[in-house]
């Protein structure tokens, strides 16, 4: 993911306690009556441990060894929760591509939640010039997002009225290295896509344990009002409602192919693409904050939500 225009300074705000709530549990109360299954909550310490997981493979960089058992980690994990997989095989520039795609729902609205789940070869912001042709660790910039993914694909239910589809992207995080470009995983995706989905919602760097997400001035307008004013009324205030970049990220292929998408990213974290971004830089809390707001979009009704 790329920076291209800062818009407004950066705010300071501290992380508060959840509120509003409520909500949640009387909806997933509704849900289990109607499914017979007891109601199943986010469990962030669940979401941190699959982060601890990922690194203790190594750095998951195109081509490894790590790489390949998370691919095998991650189908098992939706295959586990119930998901139907899909992991075609592409090849674009002479590089093989294998996004991964977990399935559930009964037509309805179609809803994308995707996140990368390469990490990059090259730390190439490290302020250790000696340690620049290290690969990065990737515990906030792939394996963030991956985590919350997995955690959805647990708590989802089984019998939706509308279409998801979980989306872990690969080969996004290389770009300006030889042979390889930015968000190659989604292009390949996108270009191969059956259909249009109704939305499409990246999450990518959202495990830092300062969570601050912006709004990110490619993205949908209404999608991301929408989003941010749920987190607002579900008390997350790590969702600052002030647009301050512009970012190249898996969500451009859809908008360039006129679906709408936003991208939910802390772009202003520190230890981006530096060997220092390892697990004791992201918290349970903020990986708590994302899951509780998406699962929120999700289920609380079948169109868009618009909270006033």
């Amino acid at each position: 993911m790329r920076i291209a225009i800062t818009v407004n300074k950066k705010l300071k705000t501290n992380m508060s306690k959840k509120q509003n709530i409520t909500i949640i549990l009387v909806f997933s109360l509704f849900l289990t009556q109607c499914s017979g299954k007891a109601p199943t909550q986010f469990d962030p310490e669940r979401a941190y441990k699959a982060i601890e997981y990922q690194l203790s493979l190594g750095p998951r960089t195109p081509g490894s060894q790590a790489h390949e058992t998370v691919r095998s980690y991650i189908s098992a994990e939706l295959e586990g929760s119930g998901w139907e997989v899909e992991a075609p095989e592409q090849s674009v520039d002479g590089k093989k591509i294998f996004n991964i795609i977990g399935k559930r729902g009964n037509g309805g609205r179609w809803v994308i939640i995707g996140a990368h789940y390469d990490s990059r070869l090259l730390s190439d912001h490290d302020p250790d010039l000696s340690l620049r042709n290290q690969p990065v660790p990737g515990a906030n910039d792939g394996a963030s997002g991956v985590a919350v993914l997995l955690e959805l694909a647990r708590i989802l239910p089984t019998n939706m009225d509308k279409t998801i589809w979980l989306v872990f992207f690969d080969a996004e995080d290389n770009g300006n290295i030889p042979g390889y470009e930015w968000i190659m995983g989604s292009t390949a995706f996108v270009q191969t896509l059956k259909g249009k989905p109704d939305e499409a919602i990246i999450i990518d760097m959202i495990g830092d344990a300062d969570l601050n997400i912006y709004q990110e001035l490619n993205s949908d307008r209404n999608l991301t009002e929408s989003i941010w004013k749920l987190a607002n009324k579900l008390g997350y205030t790590q969702f600052i409602p002030i647009p301050k970049y512009r970012i190249l990220d898996d969500h451009i292929p859809f908008l360039e192919a006129g679906i709408p998408a936003v991208d939910i990213i802390d772009i202003d974290y520190p230890y981006y693409h530096t060997t220092e971004d390892t697990l004791d830089k992201v918290s349970a809390q903020s990986l708590e904050a994302i899951g509780e707001i998406l699962s929120a979009y999700i289920l609380e009704q079948n169109d868009p939500v618009i909270v006033k």
